[in-house]
């Protein structure tokens, strides 16, 4: 059996290589800028339910996860604020500019 790389530091933070994750970016819609993150299947662990579709995004699935990019602290990661999307329900908000999620 293959061994697994989830190597931790002392504070309990994930040091697997940020790729694994998927590159931050930032994306400007009409309600406002979000930070963006593609997911790859191998990093998705957990189920999470869409906000686009109300439907359950399962573990290995490759998604998006957003969150609103505050303007005057930088970054805003706080994790209460971040939304796991499937792929096409955030292209679908992107297109239509919705202040849903």
């Amino acid at each position: 059996m293959a061994r697994r790389n989830n190597r931790r530091n002392d504070e309990g933070q994930d040091l697997r290589p940020a790729s694994s994750y998927g590159v931050r970016q930032i994306v400007e819609l009409p309600d406002g800028e979000w930070v963006v993150k593609k997911i790859t299947g191998a990093a998705s662990t957990k189920m999470y339910r869409c906000p686009g579709c109300d439907q359950e995004i399962r573990p290995a699935t490759p998604h998006v996860v957003a969150w609103p990019f505050d303007n005057g602290m930088g970054e805003d990661t706080r994790l209460h604020d971040r939304r796991h999307w499937h792929t096409p329900c955030w292209n679908a908000k992107a297109r239509r500019g919705s202040k849903r999620g």
